[in-house]
C-alpha cells in the first residue's frame, strides 16, 4: 500500500480515541503538567516608550484533576500559535485564560525567561554599549485570580569590606549576581529593578569601558565596599519603600576571587 493509500485509509479524527480523556483509577491530582523549553519570540514594552523584541524560553502548565489520565500537550502550542502576533506581558493574563479554557483546567501557569537589553553609557567617556540582563516572568491564573512575579538577574561588581579594612593596599573584588523577584499592585518596570540593584552594588557593569572609565569604576567600587549581606539589605530597604511592591525576594551571590566557593545571602518579605 502506498503512502497516499494509507492516508486515505486513516479514520477521521472524530473516530480516533481520546486517550488523555480516559478515566484514571489512582485518584491523584497533578498540580502542574505541560510543556517546557519552548523557544518563542516575544515583545516587551520599554520604559520611556517603544518596544523590544527578544526570544524567550517558555514553560506552560495546567493542573490536571485526578479523574483524567492525561492532558493534551499539543494544545499548549496551539494557544501560543493563536497569540503569535504579540506574546507580551500585557497579554499574559489573556493567554492564561485561554489555556484554562482550551485545556479545561482550573489553573494555568506560564514562565518566560529571556534576555533584556539596555543601552548604557560609560561613566566618563560616555561610550555607548548594550548590556544584557536575564529576566523571567512567572504568572499563574487560578479561577479568575492572576498572580504575577517579575524576576531580574543583575550582574554587578562587589568589593570586600574586610579585605579593604585589613589590607595595606588594594582589596579583592569579584563579579556578583543579584536576583530580585517582586509582586506588585501595578506594573513594575524591568529598568527600575535593575537601577535599584546597580545603585546599591559596589559598582555596576558596562559593556564598553575606556581607560578613564576603568579608573572610575575601580575607584568607585573601592569607595563602596559591600558584603553579600550589605547588598541584600540595601536592595531590600529600597523595595520596602516602594509602595507598588507587595512581596519580594532578593538574592546575592558573589563569585569569590580568592576562594573556591561563593558567598550567598537572601531576604524574602511580604508587605501584606
Amino acid at each position: 500500500m502506498t503512502i497516499p493509500d494509507l492516508a486515505k485509509a486513516d479514520p477521521c479524527v472524530d473516530c480516533l480515541e481520546d486517550v488523555q480523556n480516559r478515566c484514571d483509577s489512582r485518584h491523584i491530582d497533578i498540580n502542574k503538567v505541560g510543556v517546557k523549553e519552548i523557544r518563542y519570540p516575544i515583545t516587551l514594552a520599554v520604559k520611556g516608550g517603544g518596544r523590544q523584541h527578544t526570544t524567550a524560553n517558555i514553560n506552560m502548565y495546567v493542573n490536571l484533576p485526578h479523574h483524567f489520565k492525561g492532558t493534551h500537550m499539543s494544545r499548549f502550542l496551539e494557544v501560543l500559535s493563536e497569540h503569535h502576533r504579540e506574546i507580551s506581558v500585557e497579554r499574559i493574563g489573556e493567554i492564561l485564560a485561554h489555556m484554562q479554557t482550551r485545556l479545561e483546567a482550573e489553573a494555568a501557569h506560564i514562565e518566560m525567561t529571556f534576555d533584556y537589553f539596555i543601552m548604557k553609557k560609560a561613566p566618563v567617556s560616555e561610550a555607548e554599549s548594550l548590556m544584557d540582563y536575564q529576566v523571567t516572568f512567572r504568572a499563574g491564573r487560578e479561577g479568575a485570580v492572576l498572580d504575577f512575579i517579575t524576576e531580574v538577574a543583575v550582574p554587578v561588581t562587589s568589593l570586600c569590606p574586610c579585605s579593604k579594612a585589613i589590607s595595606q593596599y588594594g582589596a579583592h573584588n569579584q563579579r556578583s549576581l543579584v536576583t530580585v523577584r517582586v509582586r506588585g499592585t501595578e506594573k513594575i518596570w524591568i529598568e527600575d529593578l535593575i537601577r535599584v540593584v546597580e545603585e546599591e552594588a559596589s559598582c555596576e557593569l558596562f559593556g564598553v569601558l575606556k581607560r578613564p572609565d576603568e579608573k572610575w569604576v575601580t575607584e568607585h567600587a573601592y569607595e563602596n565596599p559591600r558584603f553579600v549581606e550589605d547588598t541584600v539589605r540595601d536592595v531590600a530597604a529600597r523595595l520596602l519603600d516602594d509602595e507598588r511592591i507587595t512581596w519580594f525576594q532578593v538574592e546575592a551571590e558573589n563569585f569569590e576571587s580568592i576562594h573556591n566557593h561563593n558567598a550567598y545571602a537572601m531576604i524574602e518579605q511580604s508587605k501584606v
